[in-house]
């Protein structure tokens, strides 16, 4: 992959976090980047998620764990930008 477009995509996707928690610290841009990948794979392969959640139920517990915490933040983020 070309450094630039790695560049230029990495940009895409803090603003991608911001937009969705409120912020764009380097831990969340990994959590909102795994989440988005997971929940991808989840919608088109969904007997891969299952097979992966089967093999790894501890990973499995812990992309739950990220997905609520991403869901917490997106909410929080809403509620703070309506007022």
């Amino acid at each position: 992959m070309e450094k630039m477009f790695a560049d230029q995509f990495e940009a895409l996707l803090e603003k991608y976090s911001e937009l969705l928690v409120g912020e764009a610290s380097d831990e969340t841009n990994e959590k909102v980047k795994a989440w988005a990948l997971y929940s991808h794979i989840a919608k088109s392969m969904p007997a891969l998620i299952n097979h992966w959640s089967a093999l790894y139920p501890e990973a499995r517990e812990e992309m739950k764990h990220m997905i609520h915490e991403i869901k917490q933040l997106n909410e929080q983020h809403r509620k703070s930008a309506q007022k």
